[in-house]
């Protein structure tokens, strides 16, 4: 696979690049070297090779859910610089 010039600038709008008109051929060879490895990718054999999910082998460990004190609000609120109806009172930031 080859990519020409118009695929080059076409590429570089898609990605926000400024590519410059006197280095337009020399992107173009690298996005071709690019391409052409990718290519060369395809080429090899994993047919017994498990798909792979992450890079790391550990799980994590969870915590267990646990019920904990609840309905302080009053004692939540208590520090708040404004509270109304329960909840706390922000600056309107979505118009």
């Amino acid at each position: 696979m080859s990519i020409d010039n118009d695929t080059v600038r076409r590429i570089a709008f898609l990605a926000r690049l400024k590519v410059e008109q006197d280095k337009l051929e020399e992107t173009k060879e690298e996005f071709n070297k690019i391409l052409a490895w990718v290519e060369e990718l395809g080429e090899v054999n994993t047919d017994n090779v498990e798909p792979l999910v992450s890079v790391n082998s550990e799980s994590l460990t969870l915590r267990q859910d646990e019920v904990t004190a609840g309905h302080i609000s009053e004692e939540i609120l208590a520090n708040a610089p404004a509270k109304e109806y329960g909840y706390f009172v922000v600056p309107k930031v979505v118009e």
